[in-house]
C-alpha cells in the first residue's frame, strides 16, 4: 500500500481516515478539498485540477482523500492508486455527520441526496475502468472501518 485513494460521500470520514492511516503508515496525506476549493468555494478550473492531480499522483507514495462529485476528475488518481478505500456509508449517517460538522451549501446536499443512485454507480464504474488492479476495500459501516484500521487489514496483502 503506497498510493491510496480514499473515496465516499460527503461527511463519511474520508479526511479523518486519511489522517489516521498517514499517522500509522507514514505515507503523506493529501486532502483534495483543500487544494480544489478556492476562496468563496469556487473550484479550480478543470485543466488546472487535472494538472495538479497528475503532478500529485506521479509521486511514489501518497494518501489522497476526496470525492468532489461532478467537479472531480477521479480517474487521474485512480490510474495511479494501488489501494482504494471506499467508505460506502449510508446517506442518513453522512447527512447526520454533515449537520453536526458545519453548514453546507445546497449543491453539497443535492450531491449527498443523489449519491447512492447517481454518484456511487459512476464512481464504482470509474474504479472498475481506471483501477482494475488496485486493491479495493469497500467499508459500509463504522465498525468495519474501525476493524480495518485497528487490525491493519491492508497489511500482508499483495
Amino acid at each position: 500500500m503506497q498510493r491510496v485513494a480514499i473515496l465516499g460521500p460527503g461527511a463519511s470520514g474520508k479526511s479523518t481516515l486519511a489522517k489516521r492511516l498517514g499517522d500509522i503508515t507514514g505515507l503523506p496525506v493529501i486532502e483534495l478539498d483543500k487544494l480544489f476549493w478556492m476562496p468563496g468555494l469556487i473550484g479550480l478550473p478543470r485543466d488546472q485540477w487535472l494538472e495538479l492531480q497528475q503532478r500529485l499522483s506521479a509521486e511514489s507514495q501518497w494518501i489522497m482523500d476526496g470525492d468532489l462529485g461532478s467537479y472531480d476528475a477521479v480517474e487521474v488518481r485512480l490510474r495511479r492508486a494501488d489501494t482504494i478505500i471506499f467508505l460506502d456509508f449510508s446517506i442518513v449517517r453522512c447527512a447526520w455527520r454533515a449537520v453536526r460538522r458545519a453548514r453546507e451549501r445546497l449543491d453539497f446536499w443535492l450531491w449527498l441526496l443523489r449519491y447512492r443512485h447517481q454518484a456511487r454507480p459512476a464512481l464504482l464504474a470509474a474504479i472498475a475502468k481506471h483501477a482494475p488492479n488496485a486493491r479495493l476495500h469497500r467499508l459500509s459501516n463504522p465498525e468495519g472501518l474501525r476493524r480495518f484500521v485497528e487490525l491493519r487489514l491492508w497489511e500482508g496483502i499483495s
